[in-house]
């Protein structure tokens, strides 16, 4: 419950004890009773009212002794009752509405006791009664409508935990039917590629000639994408990250890229979610350095802070600031996994040449 609530119910409640009390003296004074003494008595059991919600017996009891006080001190007056007959329904609503009829009988002995044998006395009595026997069945009314509330906002909980869940098993069997297809789709005819490269390459070594430049660029070609196939359908299939950015700048140079890593802060664990979008942000930016840059040197450079991991990737290649690239696929889906994330991402040619991918996400304090 917010505090904002709670300060406005306990306003509510204090107005609600001032009301109830002034109605109460006003009465006392019109039947010329409102000492010293008798005020106190009625303010005292009035206030109490404005702790109901956090002691009802409390109140009960404070409310019923100082109003029969006050019944047994200056004599029977159908108005005291009101009171007691809030702090009955509360008490009620609460779960003690065997106290609550309890208190509310001693009540009516009190009054009976105090006032003398007459039919107005009597009448005054069963009138009260009435009022008792409402406020305990309103209570208990009351009670069994809040649980039912209550019971009923569990299942709406219930329900929408049941609904992400079926969302997340049709996510979760939608990727393995795209993992599916596309290993039904492509992993065969790069295979072949690949195959059909390696038996060209052999067969030109074999002869002792010159193996052509371009088939042994088919060769590595389709050998690394068929390992970030792999990677993709593992990817697919587990929701899971697929290596480290050290693995990356590592394949990149085998692949004749000059790239250097450098980390930065107190590297520690990240969120899943963060580790996969370092990942694949990285490895965009090496796969577009790779394509687009050229003979280049490359930079990949993590920072990290308190409560952000800073992803930089750049290369010195021939990207130009005056004709800034269109947007592929690849830059599209790295702006959307760190959008996602509530990160920012800056993909742009850098003024003293080349490219330069800069990525923030926000990854919690430090533990």
């Amino acid at each position: 419950m917010s505090e904002h609530r709670v300060t406005r119910e306990r306003l509510v409640d204090g107005a609600v004890g001032v009301v109830v009390g002034v109605i109460v003296l006003l009465a006392a004074v019109a039947d010329d009773r409102a000492g010293l003494l008798d005020c106190a008595l009625i303010a005292l059991g009035s206030l109490a009212l404005a702790a109901h919600r956090t002691a009802p017996r409390v109140v009960l009891a404070v409310t019923t002794g100082a109003l029969l006080a006050e019944v047994l001190h200056a004599g029977p007056a159908a108005t005291l009752a009101i009171p007691v007959v809030g702090a009955v329904h509360t008490a009620s609503r609460t779960g003690h509405r065997g106290t609550a009829a309890a208190t509310a009988a001693l009540f009516l002995g009190g009054y009976v006791a105090a006032g003398s044998a007459t039919s107005a006395i009597a009448q005054e009595t069963l009138l009260m009664a009435g009022w008792f026997l409402c406020a305990v069945v309103t209570g208990l009314a009351d009670r069994n409508w809040q649980a039912y509330l209550g019971q009923t906002e569990q299942r709406a909980l219930e329900a929408e935990r049941t609904r992400e869940e079926a969302a997340l098993r049709r996510a979760g069997e939608e990727r393995l039917r795209i993992a599916r297809e596309l290993h039904d789709s492509l992993t065969h005819s790069i295979s072949i590629v690949k195959l059909q490269a390696g038996v060209a390459v052999h067969l030109a070594r074999k002869r002792r000639e010159e193996v052509p430049p371009a088939l042994l660029a088919i060769q590595e070609a389709s050998g690394e994408a068929m390992r970030e196939l792999r990677a993709t359908l593992e990817v697919l299939r587990t929701d899971e990250s697929t290596g480290t950015p050290a693995l990356l700048v590592e394949r990149a140079r085998a692949a004749g890229l000059a790239v250097e890593l450098t980390v930065t802060g107190e590297e520690r664990p990240l969120p899943a979610t963060v580790d996969r979008a370092m990942y694949r942000i990285v490895q965009e930016a090496l796969t577009n350095a790779a394509r687009h840059a050229g003979p280049a040197k490359v930079s990949v450079q993590l920072a990290y802070d308190d409560g952000d991991l800073t992803i930089r990737v750049e290369d010195d290649g021939a990207a130009d600031p005056s004709r800034p690239p269109t947007p592929g696929i690849g830059l599209t889906g790295m702006r959307e996994r760190v959008t996602a994330l509530g990160g920012t991402l800056d993909a742009a040619p850098r003024e003293e040449g080349g490219f330069a991918v800069r990525a923030r996400l926000p990854v919690g304090e430090a533990g």
